[in-house]
């Protein structure tokens, strides 16, 4: 069953129930370091359930068990760890320029808004990254992380969150709206997953594999075949083309021991 104890003491942060930014900064990095996203945790078997997700089943297998998640699980259930601390809480929807292009909609992704003492926060531990590590405020300025740099841009009826390395560029990570959401608006993500799961009958060769982790110092992410660090803001992307090397790394980064 759903736990804000165990949920705590499992991410590193037993006894900081605290309502404030110390806090909220605390239990974002440290949620980050301890559960990883391991897009193989959303097993669609026995159907697409995105909306009527058993959070206390989700809670035990991605929180107590380490394994991890997805966006759609870690999120809800950060969601619902800070809105027992006393958070206040609203649910937004993002999309990436590859999934929008892919399915056509903006509810790709599932993140946070967290209002505290006069300002908006966006909150994210669902994200495989590279992207924020500590809560990111909802302002105008360039904000600095870890050696990343991080804005919010206006792009019309909607807003890019954009990040960039030492020695990168600008990039988008994904672009909202400040709509709030309802669960049931991923419905139509639902009815999109079943569409793909039934006409994707090739082979698992590797290239669906999507895994992240946090370090104290940046983030790493494989994507398929492609590996990506990120500390203190320098980049490192290489391609895995050996088999066992392969495997070797998507146990590394879902194991307690990454770093």
């Amino acid at each position: 069953m759903f736990d804000v104890d165990r949920y705590l003491a499992r991410i590193g942060c037993a006894g900081e129930t605290g309502v404030d930014i110390a806090t909220l900064r605390k239990l974002h990095r440290d949620h980050l370091m301890a559960i990883p996203y391991n897009g193989a945790t959303q097993d669609f078997a026995d159907g697409v359930r995105l909306v009527d997700l058993d959070e206390d089943a989700t809670f035990e297998t991605c929180v107590i068990q380490g394994r991890g998640g997805t966006c759609f699980q870690l999120n809800r259930l950060f969601s619902r760890l800070l809105t027992e601390l006393g958070y206040d809480v609203t649910l937004l929807a993002a999309s990436t320029a590859e999934g929008r292009e892919a399915s056509g909609l903006d509810v790709e992704h599932m993140f946070h808004r967290v209002a505290l003492d006069g300002a908006d926060w966006l909150v994210d531990v669902g994200y495989p990254g590279p992207s924020y590590v500590e809560p990111l405020l909802v302002t105008d300025a360039v904000q600095s992380q870890y050696g990343c740099q991080y804005r919010l841009v206006d792009r019309g009826s909607r807003t890019a969150l954009q990040r960039r390395g030492r020695i990168t560029r600008w990039s988008v990570v994904y672009t909202f709206t400040p709509e709030a959401r309802q669960w049931s608006d991923w419905k139509e993500m639902e009815e999109f997953l079943v569409q793909e799961i039934a006409a994707d009958a090739g082979p698992r060769d590797g290239r669906n594999i999507l895994c992240g982790r946090t370090l104290d110092n940046g983030q790493a992410v494989l994507k398929g075949r492609r590996y990506l660090t990120v500390r203190d803001g320098r980049e490192e992307t290489r391609t895995i083309t050996d088999d066992d090397e392969h495997q070797r790394l998507v146990s590394h980064l879902l194991s307690d021991a990454f770093g």
